[in-house]
């Protein structure tokens, strides 16, 4: 019996991981969409590598966790510099298309 825990499997495959650069946010008033993309300097295009649509109380979680996780990070590690609060383009400017 599993005392009521849930058991995650993690596939060779899947704990590799993607890496990826830029998060493109997209939501309507049932979901949001979140495209992880990878961009390289000197490509014209940059493709996605993962796509994740969340329903907005599972978004609001996300958020909660990663504000939660990144607080950790930054008691045990020092804090993670940003330059300001708006959109960074990692390799100049980013034309999307879907």
């Amino acid at each position: 019996m599993n005392n009521g825990q849930l058991q995650i499997e993690l596939k060779e495959e899947v704990a590799q991981g993607t890496y990826a650069n830029l998060a493109i946010i997209t939501h309507s008033s049932s979901e949001f969409v979140l495209d992880f993309v990878r961009v390289l300097p000197g490509m014209p295009k940059a493709g996605v590598q993962s796509r994740i649509v969340l329903a907005p109380e599972h978004a609001k979680r996300l958020l909660q966790a990663l504000e939660d996780n990144i607080g950790k990070y930054e008691r045990t590690f020092g804090p993670i510099n940003t330059p300001d609060r708006t959109v960074i383009a990692p390799f100049g400017s980013i034309k999307g298309e879907a």
